[in-house]
This record gives structure tokens, sequence and C-alpha cells, in this order.
């Protein structure tokens, strides 16, 4: 399933694994977030069989945030194990796989129920097919990634099994232990790349800091979100899962609090990773006060961890992944840095905004989704051709 690169001097879109998925996750989050916000506040059709709120939740979770980490996983397998690049044809097969999925799923009144299934599940076996082999080979370290990986297919399949029986409670359950899934994987992979990426920059700059993090930081802070895993798996919403989250807010300040945030802000492409990663414990913290202490302000406080955690770490990787892997400096253009402001923003107004009095629940969305819609509208302006062309520097990938 590995194919050698091919210089296209026009077209490069399959020439390796992030640029349709990373591609594909923009279009899909600057498309979906809109037409959730439209059919709220005007009625707009969805064109799904599915339960609104079930539609939305799964579509952002296995259609945008999978893409995502099927484009880094595509991109980062190589580079962990010194193979060649995912490209040409089978790549082209895996990306047609999770588009034939999106369509159906948005859909899915058109279709048999079972048909839907089985299209939206078949992408996440075929995506482990992939960079299984290399990392076996290689006897990488990073191989347990793929039983995260698995567990999240697992919980799509949850899913399917509560729309089948007509219990939108499990399917949205499955969501919920689906997002802690993606906050896992955040844990693992931000946990590297921030302090990394952000020694480099500093490196770079010739200043002379160095971030290092404590050694009991990484199984401490793995631990936690396990525990948070567990417990709203089996469960959720109580006293319990508020210790939890408590636990987990407090674990991922002091590893954040090590990384030396507040000396990149300078530098966008690096800020912005810090500031993905803050939202963990503010997620949390807001999660547990939710809980444990019925606040009202922290109500929202699942959109703190998707869009503030999940989603602005999605939108630093991939602007930044895209610049380096097209030999490109990394550097992002202002309008990209004016994108991470955007979402942040739109965290703030989904998160916070619904408490005030004199704005309304539907304008707190309709403000939120177009915060959002200009953040990934300026990633596909700018990073489309990035994606669909060839490197800067002539070489293959």
């Amino acid at each position: 399933m590995i194919e050698s690169n091919t210089v296209n001097h026009r077209w490069a879109l399959f020439g390796y694994g992030f640029r349709p998925f990373f591609l594909g996750a923009g279009m899909l989050a600057m498309l979906l977030i809109p037409w959730w916000a439209a059919s709220l506040t005007w009625g707009t059709s969805l064109a799904t069989a599915w339960p609104p709120v079930l539609w939305h939740g799964h579509e952002m979770l296995f259609g945008f945030i999978t893409a995502a980490v099927a484009g880094f996983l595509l991109t980062a397998v190589p580079s962990w194990t010194g193979s060649r690049g995912f490209a040409g044809w089978p790549l082209r097969l895996l990306a047609a796989l999770w588009l034939f999925g999106r369509i159906a799923v948005t859909t899915s009144v058109l279709w048999p129920p079972y048909l839907v299934a089985v299209l939206d599940l078949s992408f996440l076996p075929a995506l482990i097919g992939f960079v299984l082999p290399p990392l076996l080979r290689e006897r990488n370290r990073n191989t347990p990634l793929l039983a995260v990986l698995l567990a999240f297919w697992i919980v799509d399949g949850t899913f399917y099994c509560g729309l089948f029986q007509g219990d939108a409670a499990l399917s949205l359950h499955a969501l919920h232990v689906g997002i802690d899934i993606v906050l896992l994987l955040i844990t693992i992979i931000g946990g590297r790349i921030v302090p990394a990426f952000t020694n480099s920059a500093f490196k770079q700059r010739g200043v002379a800091i160095a971030v290092r993090a404590s050694a009991f930081m990484t199984p401490l802070v793995i631990v936690s979100m396990l525990a948070v895993i567990v417990i709203d798996l089996y469960w959720p919403d109580g006293k319990l899962a508020g210790v939890a989250a408590a636990i987990a807010a407090i674990a991922h300040a002091m590893r954040v609090a090590q990384w030396r945030g507040m000396r990149t802000l300078s530098m966008p492409i690096v800020w912005v990773l810090h500031l993905g990663y803050l939202w963990l414990p503010v997620g949390f913290a807001l999660k547990a006060l939710s809980l444990l202490a019925h606040l009202v302000f922290a109500a929202y406080y699942l959109h703190a961890l998707t869009i503030g955690a999940a989603t602005t770490m999605i939108l630093a990787v991939m602007t930044r992944a895209s610049l380096g892997h097209t030999g490109r400096p990394l550097v992002v253009a202002r309008a990209v840095a004016l994108a991470y402001v955007l979402l942040a923003a739109a965290t703030l107004v989904r998160v916070f905004a619904p408490m005030l009095h004199d704005v309304s629940y539907t304008h707190v969305i309709v403000i939120a989704a177009l915060l959002w819609t200009f953040a990934f509208g300026i990633f596909i302006v700018i990073y489309t051709p990035i994606l669909v062309r060839p490197r800067k520097d002539g070489k293959p990938g």
C-alpha cells in the first residue's frame, strides 16, 4: 500500500498522506458548521435521517477529526519508521472511502441504514491497515496508538448500534466517549510535539531556553485521561466523573505550565499549539465545576474541549505540517494567525456567551459558527494551493 511518489509539476494532491485529508478536513469544517447553525436557526434541511444533534456530533468526530488524524498518521508514520510515504492510487482509494462515508451519512435519508454504516465504518480499519505494517516491521514505539484508533472505531460502531435500536441516548453516550478518546490522542501527541516544536523555535531564534518536562508528567496525564474515559464510559455525568475531570485538569495544567508558552507569543505557529493544549486543563476544570458544583457558567465545557482543544490543535498541526512537508518555511501568514484568533474567539463565544443574559442562544450559535467558518475559510484559501501543488523544493511528496 506504499507507493513511491512521482513529481507532477501541476498536481500533487495524492503525493503524500497529509494532502487529501487535511484539505478534506478543512473543507468539511467550513461546510458542516454553518450548515448545522442554519438548521438550528432557520430550519435548513440536513438531508439526513438521523436526529440533528447526532448527525452534528458524529460528523465532527468521525468526519472532520478522523480526516485530520488520518492525515497526521499517514505523514507521521513514514517519518517514524523511515519508510516511503503513502501516495498514488492506494491513497486515492483511502481518500475516496472517507469521502463516500461522508456522502452516505449526509444523505442517509436516501440509503439503507446498514449501507451507510458499512461505508462509514470501513474507513478506520482501512487506515489501520495502511499504517500498521511499517509500524510492526520497525517495532515502532508508536504502534500502541493504533489501539486508541481501534477503540475509536468501536465507539463509532456503538453509535450505529444506538441508531439501529432507536436508542439516541446510547449513540450520544458513544459520541461523548469518542470525544474522550480524541482528547487522549491530543494528550499523547500534543505532549510530544508542543515541547519539541517549542524547543526547535527557540533554537532557531537563538533563545537560550530549553523546555523540559518532568519525567513523571507524561504517565500522570495519560493515566488521568484513561480514568476519564473509563468513568465516562460506565458512570458519566456524576460526582466521580467530576473528580476525574478535576484530576485531569490539574495534571494537564502542571504539564502545560512547564512549556514556557508565554515566551512564544511572537511566534503564531508555536503559540497556537500551546493555546490548543491549554484548553485541556480549562475544559476539564469547567467540567469538574459543572458536575461537582453545578455552576451555570461551566455548563458548556464540552465545547472548550472540542472546539478549544481538539480543533485548535488540529488547525495548528495542519497549518504547520503542510508547510514543513511541502518545503516551505515554518512561518504562517498573518491571515493564518488571524484564523487562530478567530477560532479562539469562536471557542470563547460558544463556551461562555450562553451565560450572558442579553444574548440569545441562537445568536451565540450564529456568531460562533461565523467565527469558525471564517477561520477555516482562511485555511482553505491559503492552504488549498499548498496542498494540491508540488513541493516548493521540487522534491517528491
